[in-house]
C-alpha cells in the first residue's frame, strides 16, 4: 500500500481586512482545486477567521496524520520563528499520532521579483517602454517591519535583488510601522538620492490595513511634494508563481531541505543593541497600523529560544 504523501497546511499572519482575509482564504482553496491529490487547509494566526488550530483539525479530520506547514509570509519574523512553531506544537499535544514538518518562508524568490517587477510595469504603464525608461525610475519597496532585525534586512535583500540587472535607478527598502525609515522618510532619502520618478512597491502578498496604509501614506507625501511623480503598485496577489513557489517549499519541507539561516539571528546571536533577545522567549509584536492586534485578549503562545528551537 503506497504511503499517502504530507498534507499541506498553509500558515498566514492574519488582518482585519475582510478581503485580505479571504484573499487568503482563496488562495488556500485555489491550491488545493490545483493539487486534488493533496489534502489542503490554512488557518491564521490571528485576527482572522479561520485559526490555525482549526485547519489542523480540518486535517485530522480529513484522516491526516503527517503535514507540512507552510508559513505563507515574505519575511523570516516574529509569527514564522515562533508563534506558528509554538501553535504547531500545541496543536500536536492535542492531536494524538499527527507529525509535521516546517517549511520556510517565501523569501526574495526569484519568481516573486519577477511578480515585483510586473506590478512595477503595470504602475508605470506606457510611460516606460524600454530599458532606457527604466534608469529614471526609483522605486521604494515597503515592507511590514518587525523589531527583529534579521527580517529588516531580508526587505533589504530583496530591494538589492529587485534592483540587480532590471536597470532602475534605485531600489530604496522602506517600512510601514516598526521599523525605519517609514514611508515618507523613505520617499525623502529617493529625492536626496536624485530620484525624479519614484513607484512606492508594496512588499506584501495580498491586500489588507498595512499596504492600504502604504498607499495613504504615500498619496500625502506625494500632494506635499508635486514636484516629485509618484505613482503606487498593486501588492504581489495570488499569482501562479506564489501558487508555485508555495508548493516548491512545501517539497523542500517534505525532504527535510529547510535552508533557513540562522547566522543573524537575533534569539540566537547577540546583535549590538539586541543583546538582551538571545535566549529569550520571542514577544509578539504588535503592529500599530494594523488597526490594533488585540493583545488584551489575544495570548500568543510564546516560544523559548534557549536552544535555539524554532524551526531552522
Amino acid at each position: 500500500m503506497t504511503t499517502p504523501p504530507p498534507a499541506l497546511l498553509i500558515a498566514g499572519h492574519g488582518t482585519r481586512d475582510q478581503a485580505g482575509a479571504e484573499a487568503f482564504r482563496s488562495f488556500v482553496r485555489e491550491l488545493g482545486r490545483r493539487h486534488p491529490e493533496l489534502p489542503v487547509a490554512g488557518g491564521f494566526i490571528e485576527l482572522s477567521p479561520p485559526p490555525l488550530g482549526d485547519a489542523v483539525t480540518e486535517l485530522v479530520e480529513r484522516g491526516v496524520r503527517r503535514f507540512a506547514a507552510v508559513p505563507l509570509m515574505l519575511v523570516s519574523a516574529g509569527h514564522a520563528k515562533g508563534d506558528i512553531p509554538a501553535a504547531l506544537a500545541r496543536e500536536k499535544e492535542r492531536h494524538a499520532g499527527i507529525s509535521y514538518t516546517y517549511g520556510r518562508p517565501l523569501g526574495p524568490h526569484p519568481s516573486l521579483l519577477k511578480v515585483l517587477e510586473r506590478r512595477l510595469d503595470e504602475a508605470l504603464g506606457e510611460s516606460v517602454r524600454t530599458p532606457e525608461d527604466r534608469a529614471d525610475v526609483t522605486v521604494l519597496l515597503v515592507g511590514r517591519g518587525s523589531t527583529d532585525p534579521d527580517a529588516n534586512a531580508e526587505v533589504h535583500k530583496a530591494a538589492r535583488l529587485l534592483w540587480e540587472g532590471r536597470g532602475y535607478a534605485g531600489v530604496e527598502p522602506a517600512f510601514v510601522s516598526l521599523a525605519a525609515p517609514d514611508v515618507p522618510s523613505g520617499l525623502d532619502r529617493c529625492v536626496k538620492l536624485g530620484a525624479r520618478r519614484i513607484v512606492v512597491l508594496p512588499y506584501f502578498l495580498f491586500t489588507g490595513i498595512l499596504p492600504d496604509r502604504v498607499r495613504q501614506q504615500t498619496e500625502g507625501w506625494a500632494a506635499a511634494h508635486p514636484e516629485t511623480e509618484v505613482r503606487s503598485a498593486e501588492v504581489i496577489g495570488p499569482e501562479p508563481e506564489l501558487l508555485d513557489l508555495v508548493m516548491e517549499r512545501y517539497r523542500e519541507a517534505v525532504k527535510g531541505d529547510l535552508r533557513m539561516n540562522c547566522d543573524s539571528c537575533v534569539y540566537r546571536i547577540a546583535l549590538p543593541g539586541f543583546e538582551d533577545k538571545v535566549g529569550q522567549p520571542q514577544q509578539p509584536h504588535f503592529h500599530p497600523d494594523d488597526d490594533g492586534h488585540d493583545h488584551d485578549g489575544h495570548h500568543h503562545g510564546h516560544h523559548h529560544h534557549g536552544g535555539h528551537a524554532h524551526a531552522h
